[in-house]
């Protein structure tokens, strides 16, 4: 039993798993009043949607395309992992059901699609390659928000559409590492596309857009003016990353979107500077 709740474990994979859970919670935070009940049936719903992209992503990897070493999970053990988190997707999706209305569950459906399908069909286009996982995050902010205000405004509309387009442009970046073997394999990422050196300029003209959008957002009020902090905060991040090779890029822009979040968290919950404008 140790053995099997180690291999379980090992599908969790902080970096990847925690921007989810953090926007879930942020778009609980957005929408004023926090039900702890909800919030909690809703990230557990996002775990579970996570956890079947990293076990499924593995699985195709190692059993299906041969492009691991080794992989801790069997053949079946694999198929018990994503069992066991489709059915908690599930379970969250009926207890929204029941506690919020049918478009609760219609915003968290869609991230499980997207994990369970990330590998082997949606990683073989551009678009979708690169898009995935930013989409997923940004319908975790949209649900995180709706389970707890049932409506969606246009301020959690926006702040979804600015992850989306940051974290794109991340993705792309860690999309590079990985040129040589998804070009052997015909995997399309955007690197293989057009090359990595272009990959690169996409990559951060898409993360330059957000961080323009925060700032306009910022200027017409819809975002709270302390949020010009976590765009500084970012882009002093990616003037770094910018000279750094893929891995260690995507290593600091990760943890730059973090520090991107948590400044908009405490801008949105507490807006220290709301007394001076």
């Amino acid at each position: 039993m140790g053995t099997t709740a180690r291999a379980l474990w090992s599908q969790i994979h902080p970096v990847f798993m925690t921007p989810p859970l953090a926007a879930s919670l942020f778009g609980a935070i957005l929408a004023g009043t926090v039900a702890p009940l909800l919030a909690a049936v809703h990230v557990v719903a996002m775990f579970a949607a996570v956890y079947t992209a990293h076990v499924k992503d593995g699985y195709v990897d190692f059993y299906v395309r041969g492009e691991d070493d080794e992989h801790p999970l069997t053949e079946r053990g694999c198929q018990l992992a994503l069992g066991l988190s489709t059915a908690t997707v599930a379970l969250c999706c009926i207890a929204l059901a029941m506690l919020v209305n049918a478009v609760a569950v219609a915003l968290v459906a869609p991230t499980w699609v997207i994990a369970y399908h990330h590998a082997p069909q949606l990683d073989t286009n551009p678009v979708t390659a690169t898009s995935g996982y930013p989409l997923g995050i940004a319908l975790s902010l949209l649900g995180g928000y709706y389970v707890q205000a049932t409506t969606i405004s246009p301020v959690a509309l926006a702040f979804a559409v600015v992850f989306l387009v940051l974290l794109s442009g991340i993705k792309v970046i860690d999309d590079t590492q990985d040129y040589a073997y998804d070009r052997s394999i015909e995997k399309r990422t955007v690197a293989v596309a057009v090359g990595p050196d272009r990959a690169y300029d996409v990559a951060y003209g898409l993360m330059a857009v957000a961080l323009v959008a925060v700032i306009g957002l910022a200027i017409g009020q819809l975002f709270p003016v302390t949020a010009l902090l976590a765009a500084l905060a970012f882009a002093a991040v990616a003037v770094i990353a910018r000279r750094a090779g893929p891995e260690l890029a995507t290593m600091l822009l990760i943890r730059g979107s973090y520090v991107f979040l948590a400044v908009l968290v405490a801008a949105v919950q507490f807006e220290p500077l709301a007394g001076f404008v």
